[in-house]
């Protein structure tokens, strides 16, 4: 079992606090083993087993359940009435009306609760409504490159490794599978779950090759300026009659299910969020080789995919950065302050380097500014831009 530690901490920070702690993330990333994880670490701390109530709703012994006044009666007759109780509702989308348990066990002043879902309508309408400044959302995304490494145990050949993480993909249990056509039937089994489960169910999409186009077509196109109007252009001259409209719906439907991610550009020089001109990303960069096989590899991009992902985990709220006439990858701002990034498979060539500064040079404030790239050198500065190589920076060196 893989120890999601900095996920892990964030939910024994926020252990006993009058707030609802909500994990979110794509199917399969590892929510079910935090929880589990966070309930050993319970019992460590002196909580015995029958202060923790722990329900997966996808588990088919728990289909009683399903109904909200039933759940409710089932978690009401378990409670400690003279001890905290930890309530922990595994992939509670599946219940209808949930969201009313979930309030109802909040109130209770012995009552610490915790649930996972793994599309962003968790967070939407009622409980919107309802809890409004009472939850906090953990988003949790599939191993990072650090914890990939931490779980083989074995620190060398870090190229090997790093192609290894892209290819045979980063959720947790690709690691327990050894053979390719293993790791495919697996991404398989994840890839129908969130499209047809979280995507087409919860859409009513009765067009199910329609919304795969638009899939195929953003997997291929991570790191690229994209609008549901010029998806759509494309897909219709290519045969494949679609409207922007619907293009919208399918994208919006994928971001919720968190297999896409979209980022918005920001003018860094007029300091203002622009309207046009968003790029997605994919949670997985193994999805892309299942789906689109090895001939559409682009590591370039695939590098560019893995550093945005990261910053996400770091806690960054990430922009495309339009400077003038140019473009820098990513504009992070945290708790620190803002910093720029710029990725690059290798900048050994001198054109090529001078084309990845230009836009890092052209920000005249003094924010931190960063070339990652996959060439294994030292730590170079040029002009006060710290070139890295990007696995170092991927493991916190």
């Amino acid at each position: 079992m893989i120890k999601r530690t900095e996920y892990l901490n964030q939910l024994i920070s926020f252990k006993d606090k009058q707030l609802i702690k909500v994990v979110t993330g794509i199917r399969r990333c590892g929510k079910s083993t935090l929880l589990e994880l966070f309930r050993d670490e319970l019992q460590k701390s002196g909580v015995c087993e029958e202060q923790i109530t722990v329900i997966n709703f996808e588990d088919a012994d728990n289909e009683n359940l399903m109904d909200r006044k039933v759940l409710y009666a089932h978690i009401k007759e378990r409670l400690l009435p003279d001890k905290m109780n930890y309530i922990v509702l595994d992939e509670v989308q599946h219940v209808d009306e949930w969201q009313r348990v979930v309030d109802s066990l909040f109130i209770k002043k012995n009552c610490d609760v915790y649930i996972t879902g793994s599309n962003a309508y968790l967070l939407s309408g009622e409980l919107a409504t309802l809890l409004s400044g009472r939850y906090v959302e953990i988003k949790m995304l599939p191993l990072s490159f650090a914890e990939y490494i931490s779980a083989l145990g074995d620190k060398t050949d870090l190229e090997k490794k790093y192609t290894s993480y892209l290819t045979n993909s980063s959720f947790p249990y690709a690691l327990e599978l050894s053979k390719p056509k293993d790791i495919r039937a697996y991404l398989d089994g994840i890839y129908t779950s969130v499209v047809l489960k979280d995507v087409v169910k919860r859409k009513n999409i009765a067009d199910v090759s329609a919304l795969e186009s638009v899939i195929r077509f953003m997997f291929d196109n991570i790191g690229n300026i994209s609008s549901a109007k010029s998806i759509a252009d494309t897909l219709t001259s290519g045969g494949k009659k679609i409207s922007a409209h619907t293009v919208e719906s399918y994208l919006s439907a994928l971001c919720d299910s968190f297999i896409l991610y979209k980022t918005g550009r920001f003018d860094v020089k007029g300091k203002q969020y622009l309207k046009t001109g968003e790029k997605y990303y994919i949670a997985d960069i193994g999805l892309r080789y299942y789906l689109l096989g090895s001939q559409k590899a682009d590591m370039g991009r695939a590098l560019e995919n893995v550093i945005y992902l990261e910053l996400l985990r770091r806690g960054c709220d990430v922009k495309i950065g339009k400077v003038g006439t140019t473009e820098v990858d990513f504009v992070a701002t945290d708790e620190n302050g803002v910093s720029y990034y710029q990725a690059a498979l290798t900048v050994r060539d001198e054109n090529t380097l001078a084309r990845e500064l230009r836009p890092l040079d052209s920000i005249t404030d003094h924010n931190p500014k960063f070339l990652l790239t996959l060439d294994v050198e030292p730590e170079t500065s040029h002009n006060g831009i710290r070139q890295i190589n990007a696995l170092d920076w991927l493991l916190g060196k």
